[in-house]
C-alpha cells in the first residue's frame, strides 16, 4: 500500500446534536386531550408523566414518540451500513461518498470476541466463538486481502482512472462513515430487529457489527430520554 493501513474492530457512534427529552413525547401526547400547551407544563408531574409514556408504548400510540430528533456520526464497515440502509422510514443518511474523495485504507478485522463459526441451518443456527487458528486464519486473510484491493485502488488512481471507477477495487470491509438522522420511534424500530436484549418480547439475530453500532446509539438515546428508554424495555422492545 502507498497509505499505512489500519484495522479496526471497533464501530464509532458520536451523538452530534439533538432535539429530544421525554418532555418532547408528553407535549404532543397531551395536545390532543389539553391542547396547546407549553414543553414545561408537559412535564411538570414526574409521575404522571412516567405513567403516561408507559401507556403510549404498551398500547402502541406511536405518533408522539415521533417529535425529535437525534443526529448521530457513524463510522463502521461498509457491510454494517447495507444493513443500516434497509431501515429507511424515519432515517435520513449522508454517507462520504467515494466519487468524490479518496478513500483511506481503514479496514474491519474481527476482534478476538468476535464469535466467527456458524452451526446449524438457517433459520435456527448459532454463532460460536471459533478457534485460536481460525482467529489467526481470518485476521491473516483480511489483510493479505485488504493490502492487495487497496493497491489496485492506488494504482488506478495513479493511472488517471475516476474515483468512481477506482472504488470497484475496494471491499465491503472497508470503513464509511455518515450522518444518520432519526426520531425516538424509528430508533425503537431500529433497535429492536439489530440489538439482542433479555428483555426483548421477539427473539432477535443481528449480526454483530451492527449489533455494535445499535448499542452505542441505545446509550445516548437512553441518556436523552430514560423514561421512554425504560417504557421501551419494560415493553418487550418492540417500537410503538
Amino acid at each position: 500500500m502507498t497509505e499505512s493501513a489500519t484495522f479496526r474492530s471497533d464501530v464509532t457512534v458520536e451523538l452530534i446534536k439533538h432535539s429530544a427529552s421525554d418532555t418532547d413525547v408528553l407535549w404532543a401526547a397531551r395536545v390532543s386531550t389539553a391542547g396547546e400547551q407549553s414543553l414545561e407544563e408537559a412535564g411538570k408531574d414526574p409521575e404522571r408523566s412516567k405513567g403516561l409514556i408507559n401507556f403510549l408504548m404498551r398500547d402502541r400510540h406511536g405518533s408522539p414518540f415521533e417529535h425529535n430528533s437525534m443526529t448521530f456520526f457513524v463510522s463502521a464497515p461498509i457491510f454494517a451500513f447495507r444493513e443500516f440502509h434497509r431501515h429507511r422510514v424515519g432515517w435520513s443518511y449522508n454517507e462520504e461518498s467515494g466519487r468524490y474523495r479518496e478513500l483511506q485504507p481503514v479496514f474491519y478485522v474481527p476482534g478476538e470476541g468476535r464469535p466467527l463459526v456458524q452451526r446449524g441451518r438457517p433459520g435456527k443456527y448459532e454463532f460460536v466463538a471459533g478457534s485460536p487458528e481460525q482467529h489467526t486464519v481470518v485476521s491473516k486473510v483480511l489483510e493479505e486481502t485488504y493490502a492487495q484491493s487497496y493497491a489496485a485502488y492506488q494504482e488506478m488512481l495513479e493511472a488517471g482512472v475516476a474515483r468512481e471507477v477506482a472504488r470497484a477495487a475496494l471491499p465491503v470491509g472497508l470503513f464509511s462513515s455518515m450522518y444518520a438522522t432519526c426520531n425516538a420511534r424509528s430508533l425503537m424500530h431500529f433497535l429492536g430487529l439489530r440489538t439482542q436484549h433479555e428483555q426483548a418480547r421477539v427473539p432477535t439475530f443481528p449480526q454483530r457489527e451492527i449489533a455494535m453500532i445499535g448499542e452505542r446509539m441505545e446509550e445516548e438515546w437512553a441518556r436523552l430520554m430514560p423514561l421512554t428508554h425504560a417504557a421501551f424495555n419494560a415493553n418487550g422492545r418492540v417500537a410503538p
